[in-house]
């Protein structure tokens, strides 16, 4: 059985202008905690983030990709400081995590990747 559930529970996403507008009056909303800040400003989140969440969004909900990963396959990651290097996926969990496996240094290392941060080999 499917259940659905908050993809950021506990987080509401305002857009506004925190030089132009006044925001302190949503910390007294009820229910409201506080408000997440970078210094004495509310903390910005990229419109391209907040469009790709709308883009997924079926009836309401946000529909979780298709896993285009499986577990054993070969990927190489891309971007970054190790960028082309080889590593297997082991997991991917529900928050669109992939776990691989990786030789570095004479080591294997298990990192946490975003999809984006791979690809097929």
């Amino acid at each position: 059985m499917e259940v659905s559930r908050p993809l950021f529970p506990g987080y509401l996403f305002v857009a506004l202008d925190p030089i132009r507008e006044r925001w302190r009056p949503i910390l007294s909303t009820l229910g409201i905690r506080t408000i997440i800040r970078n210094g004495d400003l509310p903390s910005r989140v990229d419109g391209r983030f907040i469009s790709s969440l709308k883009a997924r969004e079926v009836n309401g909900a946000i529909v979780k990709p298709t896993q285009p990963y499986i577990i054993g396959q070969a990927v190489r990651i891309a971007g970054g400081a190790f960028d082309g290097l080889a590593a297997k996926v082991i997991a991917m969990n529900e928050k669109d995590r992939v776990v691989v496996l990786l030789d570095l240094l004479n080591r294997t290392v298990k990192a946490h990747l975003t999809i984006d941060q791979l690809r097929s080999v």
